[in-house]
């Protein structure tokens, strides 16, 4: 039980940075170069995670590493930037809190997890949660934000899981930096293609990139894959959900936002959820050997807020669960 505890207080660090993630990128990054702030967050954060583990990819995960790179970093960051240009916070946040549900479905038939009971009843209280947060009506919506805000969803909870499947007995660390390294390289020319020279950095930029990069990229997606490696991905999936209560909570704190009695309830519904999907240790034990052999049965590490977003932030506080 205290293992488990243990692995979901390290998985809640990946939510919690892409929650702030979204103040940091509202305040300070350039909203108008979504690709190249994917890439300028993606390619500096796998070069610092490849100085901390100096392994090259081997054999095929040369490809998988591109393959993940595209699906978990570029294509994803890039759908949540449209997303949260055509749809309101509030709409594209309540759409991404579906992500649990999605990596539950998921992966059922890609890491052999099926869905339990206990953690479908957590995600429904927890969405519940999430939509008392931050759900204010219908006003505003797009068809094209719907989709690519539902695109976002299905691409991160299938790359995050397809990591989990191809990720047993790798460095965690090491394939969080190729995949990284690989999304951000693959990333650069397509940027330089659409959006034309580099954006200019002035000194708060910068080091607004830093942050990005280090914190909200390098250490959280490292966080969330360990999590993915250790945990069912009913429980990550729901951990994901501290991302809105994060940006909740910071709106209240920096933006000087009231925090209303809606938002209490949101909140306490979402960490019920969370803590209620928690695995016992008996439950923990099995499903972890359960899921490392299907894992290397199948080719021998993940999870999303859902979610990191490209430089164009949703606008406002809260945000979606999946950051990425």
């Amino acid at each position: 039980m205290e293992a488990n505890m243990r692995w979901m207080a390290l998985t809640a660090v990946a939510p919690v940075a892409w929650g702030t993630n979204y103040f940091v990128t509202h305040a300070f990054l350039p909203a108008d170069r979504p690709l190249y702030g994917a890439a300028l967050r993606a390619l500096p954060a796998g070069l610092i995670l490849l100085a901390v583990r100096r392994r090259r990819p081997r054999g095929a995960w040369w490809w998988r590493s591109a393959v993940l790179g595209v699906l978990n970093m570029g294509v994803f960051f890039v759908l949540v930037y449209a997303a949260s240009q055509l749809l309101p916070t509030s709409i594209a946040s309540t759409v991404m809190a579906l992500s649990p549900l999605t990596m539950m479905l998921i992966a059922w038939p890609l890491v052999a997890e099926r869905p339990r009971p206990r953690h479908l009843l957590c995600a429904v209280i927890a969405i519940a949660g999430v939509c008392l947060m931050v759900f204010t009506g219908t006003d505003g919506v797009s068809l094209p934000g719907i989709l690519a805000s539902a695109a976002a969803l299905l691409v991160s909870s299938f790359g995050h899981l397809l990591t989990k499947r191809w990720g047993a007995g790798t460095d965690v660390l090491a394939s969080t930096a190729w995949q990284l390294t690989a999304g951000g390289l693959l990333l650069l020319p397509v940027a330089a293609a659409v959006e034309g020279p580099p954006p200019a950095l002035p000194a708060p930029t910068l080091l607004a990139f830093g942050y990005v990069a280090t914190v909200a990229t390098a250490l959280a997606f490292a966080a969330w894959f360990t999590g993915l490696r250790h945990l069912p991905a009913g429980t990550v999936g729901l951990i994901g959900l501290l991302n809105p209560v994060t940006g909740v909570l910071l709106g209240t704190c920096l933006a000087g936002d009231a925090l209303t009695a809606r938002q209490l309830c949101g909140v306490a519904l979402v960490l019920t959820g969370v803590l209620l999907s928690r695995p016992g240790a008996r439950r923990g034990t099995a499903s972890g050997t359960a899921s490392g052999t299907a894992s290397g049965t199948a080719s021998g590490t993940a999870g999303g807020a859902g979610s990191g977003v490209a430089s164009g932030a949703p606008r406002g506080g809260a945000a979606g669960p999946s950051e990425g």
